[in-house]
């Protein structure tokens, strides 16, 4: 591209580029991309970014697009690549200057300067770090703060790189430059320290911050990933000590701040603080561990004294709770229960400065603080319940705790109680005794300290198993707690229903079910209020759950409870609410099987509809699909009705050109199994669904194994015609999966392939022929096609016909003594009896190891398999009780299984009188003579010979 020509055309491409209509958007976009790979385009982008005059969302265009082709094509290997001097010439730009004035065009273009880095330092670009190192000791404070920006960005994409060569280089480049950045860091945290305390105005604070603040994330990169063990480098042991002093300083600071953006700048800092005291921890433990005292002590001070709460907000608070349970939680600080097998004697001193540290007292008040004061349900969290209670109700799962004030303090809680379990059950059973009464409606604080008190019992059910009798508890004071309907007792009600909840699994009499379905029922109600209801749904999915459920205890709840949970599903609004609800009639669905049919008509109607609703929420969407999996099941035959509104479902879910196979696929297989599987007789969209299945089993192997399942009950329940119009297809498929299959893999395929066969053994045959040489079922079906087999594999491996046959053989009869199913090894012998009158010299050679393998066969088998009166072997038998139309195929296919309708020594003695007339006495005798005396005695035992 001419740079001076075309610089215009690019820039009003650019503008297009940022339109908000998507007929210019389109347009203007294809452009850029047919560009992306001409010469010279990347240094006119450059060119545009670096123009201040232009227009900030060109630039910012601009810059989004050199970013992305540094992916794409900076590398030199790479197709397309950017050429060295055009690269040099972007290079020498990006840090030939450092006064971008948008803050945001700034970070994307630091962004832009550390992913050439990542790539090309230090060979490709030795001047990248001292140009830095200058430009961030300017007395220009704009280019110094933007040099610190762009230092910061390169330091954290250098210390990404993971291979051993980087990583040395990344350390020596820290032994350089720390002490120099932990002097600049000292230096603006006191600059910007003292102007707070003086008074100064915003600017000068928040500009001595912002330094401050990157510095910061600067050295916390160079301190976790810079040394290979960061307690031998003083100056950064010097660092971490004066962690906590910064921190305090910068607390009472923030008490001073009134202005908002520069609060937030400090809070910042203090978080950035915490960061790097978890990060080291995490990374280094051993380095950390003369900082485990001033740690708790530093956290300890700040939640749970009087004089440090004062100075919290909510995002510090989850940094300190963070840090003591990484500490508690830490594997390097667990020794082993026999000190003296403990290997690293530093794992020793950090368990004994954590036990010195949590003295009694110290666990009493830390459990007592947590129950009584951070428990409490806030007035922020009371208002949410008000506004919108399906949000307050639907847990949070996952790393929340990470992030979130909540489930961080009670994930805190549960590591401390079990980590102090016999100092701290006493207190917490004191606390339940000092709330063991009913509480006044009228009693807000009250309610709000019991409702406390029992999240501490529910979050330490496991721990406190052998210390509270629950039947008793449950008997006489939880049940009359639930019957209390006053409005501020909605509070207790779900905090009751939770605790019941978590214990259920733990610790309930089965003779209590019944009344613990009762009081669920009784929450479920419409008058209840939605965070109750949807905590009692809870409940009952833990308690239909659990290992001791009893369908047969639950019937008479069953009508209730189901109704109760479809209302609720139809009168919540979110789409996680609903998907909770769904979920829990799904398992409730799946628990009680067939039961559940004269219950099921209403959400049978209503899922159509809730399917359209959830055009945009692909998670609600697979829920709905489970739902329908654990439906069909349960109605059997029956469900064949619902086919109208199931196959477009699994056709969208299973379409490889469809977005919604990525949420979709898995449970969507799942339904079209179980659809198959309760289908009598195949119909014409069953069919087209089929048209799906090639493409799957090329798109994604792990879903294999549930791909295979469909073909092998489609090919059940239509044989003849799946494989005349899918069969070739398929199998030409799987033949090219092969190779990159693993054990697994291949019987799953064999066992498919074998079907094919088994029920129509002409056509299954010839559809399978490219496959066939793993194939020894193919004996007993067609001569013919076994013949053309071999001679495929001879034209392959450019032998003769003989020499194939003769190594096949060879691994068949070495191998086949370690077949151990009794199905497999009966197939294996009357293949082989089958060969005794091909009249193949091979066969002759190995006579006498044939006739061996055969007598093996038959004194195994006994012709145990063999159907009789028209009952099937017991490996077919349904072992849950739970049985479809597909298993009734299967036991039909049975009865015109060779290996179940043969009896083996009847078709040996069979052969044997075909092979003497075919050769003669003489030549039989002969062969004959090949097998040892011991073995023709004990087949004279089964056969004439």
């Amino acid at each position: 591209m001419d740079t001076a020509s075309t610089q215009d055309i690019v820039v009003e491409v650019l503008q297009r580029a940022s339109s908000q209509n998507p007929e210019i958007l389109k347009p203007a976009e294809a452009k850029l991309r047919e560009w992306e790979t001409q010469p010279g385009f990347y240094t006119i982008l450059f060119n545009v970014l670096s123009n201040h005059s232009l227009d900030v969302n060109v630039r910012w265009i601009a810059v989004l697009y050199i970013k992305n082709g540094i992916d794409r094509y900076w590398r030199r290997n790479l197709p397309n690549a950017i050429s060295e001097q055009e690269k040099l010439n972007i290079k020498q730009g990006l840090i030939s200057n450092f006064s971008e004035p948008i803050s945001q065009i700034a970070v994307q273009r630091a962004v832009l300067i550390s992913k050439i880095a990542r790539i090309d330092c230090p060979k490709e670009w030795p001047e990248l770090f001292p140009t830095l190192l200058q430009a961030v000791e300017s007395p220009d404070s704009f280019i110094q703060h933007r040099a610190f920006l762009t230092l910061y960005h390169v330091v954290k994409a250098i210390a990404s790189k993971r291979l051993l060569g980087d990583r040395r280089f990344f350390q020596d480049f820290t032994s350089n430059i720390y002490s120099f950045v932990l002097n600049l860091w000292n230096n603006f945290t006191e600059l910007f320290l003292s102007d707070i305390m003086r008074g100064a105005s915003s600017a000068i604070v928040i500009s001595n911050l912002e330094k401050a603040l990157l510095t910061l994330r600067i050295l916390r990169k160079l301190t976790v990933f810079g040394f290979y063990r960061p307690h031998q480098n003083q100056d950064c042991m010097k660092f971490l000590k004066v962690i906590f002093d910064r921190a305090k300083i910068a607390l009472q600071c923030r008490k001073q701040l009134r202005d908002k953006e520069t609060v937030e700048l400090c809070e910042k800092f203090i978080i950035h603080l915490t960061k790097v005291l978890i990060s080291v921890l995490d990374t280094h433990p051993f380095s950390f561990i003369d900082f485990i005292q001033p740690s708790l002590e530093f956290t300890t001070y700040f939640l749970f004294t009087p004089d440090g709460i004062n100075f919290l907000f909510e995002r510090f608070i989850i940094q300190c709770f963070n840090l003591i349970k990484n500490i508690l939680l830490c594997v390097e600080y667990k020794p082993p229960k026999v000190p003296e097998t403990c290997k690293h004697p530093e794992t020793l001193r950090a368990n004994e400065i954590k036990i010195n540290f949590f003295q009694a007292n110290t666990l009493t008040e830390i459990c007592r603080k947590l129950v009584s004061h951070y428990f409490i349900l806030t007035q922020d969290e009371l208002e949410m319940w008000d506004v919108d209670p399906e949000t307050f109700a639907i847990d949070e799962s996952g790393d929340s705790w990470k992030y979130s004030l909540r489930p961080c303090m009670e994930t805190v809680f549960v590591t401390i109680f079990h980590e102090f379990r016999d100092a701290l059950a006493p207190v917490l059973l004191e606390m339940i005794h000092e709330t063991n009464c009913i509480v006044s409606p009228e009693d807000t604080q009250g309610i709000l300290r019991k409702d406390a008190v029992y999240n501490a019992v529910s979050l330490a059910a496991f721990d406190l198993y052998d210390e509270i009798d629950f039947d008793q508890w449950f008997t006489n004071t939880l049940t009359q707690e639930l019957k209390v309907k006053h409005n501020n007792y909605r509070v207790i009600r779900r905090r009751v229903c939770s605790l019941i909840g978590r214990w259920t699994g733990i610790k309930l009499s089965p003779e209590l079910r019944p009344a613990l379905y009762e009081c669920v029922i009784s929450l479920l109600g419409p008058d209840e209020d939605m965070a109750v209801r949807l905590t009692a749904s809870s409940t009952l999915r833990h308690a239909i759950d659990d290992f001791e459920f009893n369908s047969d205890q639950f019937r008479d709840y069953l009508d209730s409870a189901f109704n109760l949970l479809f209302n609720l599903l139809k009168e919540a609004n979110e789409c996680e609410t609903k998907m909770h609800v769904l979920n829990v009639m799904t398992l409730m669905v799946e628990r009680v099987g067939q039961t559940i049919k004269p219950h099921t008509d209403a959400l049978i109607h209503y899922l159509p509809l809730l399917w359209t609703e959830s055009e945009d929420h692909n998670m609600l969407r697979c829920a709905i699909v489970s739902t329908l999996v654990q439906l069909v099941k349960a109605l059997g035959s029956v469900s064949a009705e619902l086919n109208p509104f199931l196959l477009p479902i699994i056709q969208l879910g299973t379409d490889t050109n469809q977005s919604a196979i990525v949420y979709l696929l898995e449970d969507c297989l799942e339904l079209w199994l179980t659809v198959l599987e309760n289908s009598t007789s195949m119909s014409n969209e069953l069919l087209q669904l089929f048209n799906n299945m090639p493409a799957l089993l090329e798109y994604s192997t792990e879903n294999l194994r549930l791909c295979l399942l469909i073909v092998l009950v489609h090919t059940l329940l239509a044989p003849d015609l799946v494989m005349r119009t899918h069969g070739l297809q398929v199998i030409t498929v799987c033949d090219n999966l092969m190779g990159d299959m693993k054990n697994e893999g291949i019987v799953m395929l064999i066992r498919m392939l074998e079907i094919f066969i088994r029920s129509s053994p002409i056509l299954g045959c010839e559809t399978v022929f490219p496959i066939l040489p793993r194939i020894f079922q193919v004996l007993l079906s067609s001569h013919d096609v076994f013949t053309r087999v071999l001679t495929t594999l001879a034209q392959i491996h450019n032998e003769t016909d003989e020499v194939v046959l003769g190594k096949v053989l060879h691994v068949w009869l070495s191998k086949m003594p370690m077949v151990s199913q009794l199905e497999q090894r009966k197939l294996l012998g009357l293949a082989l009896t089958n060969l005794l009158t091909t009249q193949s010299r091979p066969v002759f050679e190995r006579f006498g190891t044939v006739m061996v393998n055969i007598l093996e066969c038959l004194n195994d088998m006994e012709d145990s398999l063999l159907v009789t009166d028209g009952r099937s072997p017991s490996s077919y038998e349904d072992a849950d009780g739970y049985e479809t139309d597909h298993d009734q195929r299967k036991k039909q296919l049975i009865l015109s299984d060779p290996v179940h309708t043969i009896v083996l020594k009847d078709y040996l003695q069979s052969q044997m009188y075909e092979l003497r007339n075919q050769i003669g006495l003489p030549h039989y005798e002969q062969l004959l003579q090949t097998v040892d005396p011991d073995t023709i005695s004990q087949l004279k035992g089964y056969i004439t010979l």
